[in-house]
């Protein structure tokens, strides 16, 4: 099977979008199939990986800045559409208008497209494919609804109507949670799947906590908890002050984003270690006592997952993805969304357990081992073999 992923983003950039865009190309080269990947330029310093480490206000905490993915590293070709950085938020770029899309469908020959949180690219994505009569996938993937509320305290509606134009004219559209699928049929996007994330358990994993970065984190054995993500106002980071005032407790955040300087003085005495991936950021995760998640706006939240499969209980708000993660009471602990009082307060219950703590570990690590990225890309290749047959029965 020929398939074209147009996507919003891609490596070297670093969220959910990029990386599920890539597992996808992954699994369809081992399966055998004929992917190639459309997605906004990144800047040149993203391609020389001069991303240079964030600062950490501890010289105790030193860890060696983690390179950033090139398209040499990409598991089928990549073409590449000239973007531009979002204002107030370079990590983001958006695509400029561009014939690559459309000459790229052809050239390839494409059976199926399949585009992944599209917005801006992926609108011309779904354009191309309608006029070459080629079926469309659509990936849902990043709140956009929620981002308006956040950045602009409007234009909710307005990015509902968006969202709804994309994808009501894709053959099928792919949520990853239920609370993502009931969002969209509440807004009236016809045929909507469920398809949810896969986590790489061989590389996240409990039996890499590592005692000596845990003292280099938490000199005087403090109970070390973690935030990985992006460091932006939808996130809600700032939730974890409460936290930060623990006796006993250390703070580590995991990423960097606009963010950063504000979160640095509402957060005292936490460790920022910056940006940081692959086996590194496996380490990491899986020396951290509590994974503390903060943003309510998550389609799914992949982090969680990582924390999971890296034997760590989670505290996260009861919204979005993490209602379908975290089993409250087994794995971990669900908050009211936008409550520091009780982010505070299930990490301090936690911090009072730590039998609870090993026992939530355990069995989120259990929960999370049959959704491998090669169980959830079968899925995949099964939403497409639908929508192949259906797109067939229609012309025949």
């Amino acid at each position: 099977m020929r398939v074209v992923i147009v996507t919003e983003s891609f490596p070297p950039d670093v969220n959910g979008v990029a990386h599920c865009a890539l597992q996808t190309a992954r699994h369809l080269v081992a399966r055998g199939h004929d992917p190639l990947v459309i997605a906004p330029a990144s800047s040149s310093a993203a391609f020389a990986g001069a991303e240079p480490p964030s600062p950490s206000p501890s010289p105790a905490v030193s860890l060696s800045p983690s390179p950033r993915t090139a398209d040499s590293d990409a598991p089928c070709p990549v073409v590449r559409v000239p973007s531009l950085p979002l204002p107030g938020y370079p990590q983001v770029r958006v695509a400029l208008p561009s014939r690559r899309v459309a000459a790229t469908l052809a050239a390839h020959r494409a059976d199926l497209v399949h585009l992944a949180g599209p917005f801006v690219l992926g609108v011309r994505g779904m354009a191309a494919a309608a006029r070459l009569g080629i079926p469309a996938v659509a990936v849902y993937q990043t709140d956009l609804a929620g981002y308006a509320r956040t950045y602009m305290g409007a234009g909710e509606a307005a990015a509902w109507r968006r969202l709804r134009a994309v994808h009501s004219a894709a053959d099928r559209t792919l949520a990853p949670s239920s609370a993502a699928v009931k969002d969209l049929e509440e807004h009236r996007v016809p045929r909507v799947r469920l398809w949810p994330r896969g986590v790489d358990t061989v590389r996240f994993r409990p039996e890499l906590r590592d005692d000596a970065l845990r003292r280099r984190l938490a000199p005087n054995g403090e109970l070390i908890i973690g935030y990985v993500g992006r460091l932006a106002a939808e996130k809600h980071v700032e939730l974890l002050s409460g936290v930060c005032g623990l006796p006993g407790v250390r703070v580590v955040i995991v990423g960097d984003g606009p963010s950063e300087p504000s979160l640095r003085t509402a957060l005292p005495g936490a460790v920022f270690l910056g940006r940081r991936t692959g086996d590194e950021l496996a380490r990491i995760f899986a020396s951290f006592d509590v994974f503390a998640h903060t943003g309510p706006y998550e389609t799914f939240c992949q982090t969680v997952q990582e924390a999971m499969a890296s034997g760590v209980p989670v505290v996260a708000p009861a919204a979005g993805g993490p209602i379908d993660l975290v089993d409250h009471g087994r794995t971990g602990l669900l908050v009211p969304p936008h409550d520091a009082r009780a982010v505070t307060g299930a990490v301090r219950d936690l911090q009072a357990a730590p039998e609870l703590r090993a026992s939530y570990g355990r069995t989120a690590r259990a929960t999370v081992e049959g959704r491998t990225w090669a169980a959830v890309g079968d899925q995949l290749l099964d939403h497409y073999a639908e929508v192949l047959g259906e797109r067939t029965a229609v012309v025949a």
